[in-house]
Order: structure tokens, then sequence, then C-alpha cells
């Protein structure tokens, strides 16, 4: 018998609120150790948001989240060294890479383990070469960003992310900024990513990529979880009309 798999996410009861626009709604769920996890949903759903409280990009108003080793309770007020060592638990990939302009791609994924973690910068390199070989990019470390295309800044927002060495990798809509043509080699580095145990929550429209790389499909509308479950489950065979609604324009747009 299988031992079961420890959360590396605990989420219970998760609002936030930006003024009037309540855009999480008492949001519970988690996400067992090894495992990904796709958050799929409408525009305006809060999938974005829900993700960003995870990192606390974006403070919850209410609700209690554990996050590898640190839980909070956002209804109390956090202070900055709790709230320092929770962001250090998961690592972030946006949308649009959000890479330095000026530094090289080596120097984008050392800044996070020599100024945030004192690394000593010939580990931090070492590190760094090894997971630009992950990604497919080792014979760029010496470029810039501007001499990359798309796909290739992804690859190394991605690579700066698990330099960190984090609980959790949490990936926000990973190829919406990319050409159709570049979508499929940063897809195929996630995958990679789920299949060594790395524990993974994307935030994705890729419907076709969360069904066959994901243990887990969140369906969120109006600031709630509507559906949980795996993929065979909520995009194979959905409960919820409005699951089954939007999967059908989604999956037959014509």
């Amino acid at each position: 018998m299988t031992e079961p798999r420890e959360d590396r996410i605990v989420a219970e009861g998760v609002h936030k609120a930006f003024g009037e626009n309540e855009v999480l709604k008492g949001v519970s769920f988690s996400v067992a150790q090894g495992s990904a996890t796709a958050i799929i949903g409408p525009s305006g759903s809060g999938k974005t948001t829900l993700l960003r409280a995870l990192n606390a990009l974006d403070v919850p108003d209410a609700g209690v989240i554990r996050v590898g080793e640190v839980e909070i309770d956002f209804s109390k007020p956090v202070g900055k060294d709790e709230l320092r060592r929770y962001r250090a638990q998961s690592g972030f990939v946006f949308q649009s890479h959000n890479l330095f302009p000026h530094k090289t791609v080596l120097q984008n994924v050392t800044e996070g383990p020599i100024v945030v973690q004192k690394q000593p910068k010939e580990q931090a390199d070492a590190d760094a070469v090894e997971l630009l070989e992950q990604v497919g990019l080792a014979e760029k470390r010496d470029q810039y960003p501007f001499q990359l295309s798309g796909g290739q800044q992804q690859r190394v927002g991605i690579a700066r992310a698990l330099a960190l060495k984090p609980k959790v990798v949490l990936f926000d809509e990973p190829t919406s900024a990319l050409d159709p043509e570049l979508v499929g080699e940063v897809l195929s580095v996630i995958k990679d990513l789920a299949v060594e145990g790395w524990t993974l929550v994307v935030v994705t429209h890729e419907i076709q990529f969360a069904r066959q790389v994901s243990d887990q499909v969140l369906f969120t509308d109006r600031g709630v979880i509507l559906e949980k479950g795996p993929p065979a489950e909520v995009i194979g065979n959905p409960k919820e009309e409005r699951t089954r609604q939007f999967l059908d324009r989604i999956l037959n747009p014509l």
C-alpha cells in the first residue's frame, strides 16, 4: 500500500478583495507533495489572484494558508519576517518573464541564491549552469534577455524559480505571452518537472496540457472553486454545468 503524500499546500477559507470587488470568496484546497495541480477557469474567475495569494504577492484578507513549512493566518496582522519566510517556500514564474534586462541569463538565475539566500557565488553559478542545462539553455548563459526568444526567456524564468530550491513552484499562465510555436517548448519543461517530482501549481488555459500533466484540476468561477478532482473527472466528466460550458467553449471554439 502506497504511503499518502504529505500536503505541500493547505489553504482554508481564503478571501481577497480589491476595493468592492471580492475576488476570492472562502477558497479551500490542498496540494500533495510531488503532485501537479492545474487551475483553470474563465478570465476574472480569481485563478491568478489565488496563485498570487500562495506567494503573498497579493496578501489575502482572511484565511489560513500553509505552504511548505510556513503557515499564516491572514485574518491577523502578519509581520515582514513571517511574510519573507512564507514567500521563500515557493518559486514564482510570471506570465511575462520579468527577467532583469541588464543581467545575463546566468546572472538572472543566480540573483536570488546570492542576494536572498547568501550563497557563495561559485556554488550559485554551478547550480545555475545545471538548471540551465535542465531547461536546454546552458549555451545561452552569457547572453542577455533581449537576445532570447520569448520561449527561451520563459525557460530562464523557470530556472530562476528553481534556483531557490522552493518547496512549491507556481506558474501564472506561463505560455499566455508566447507565440503559438513557442508554447510547446515551455510546456515540455514543465512536464519534465512534474515527472521529476516537483510540486507544481499551474494557472493555465492549455486544457490538454492540464489533462496530460496534472494530478488535480481546480475549476474556478466567480471567486470560488466550483469543481476539483483528477483531470479525468473535472475535464473528462465534469459534474457542474458551468464547468461543462467553459470546457465546451475552450475545446470546441467553432
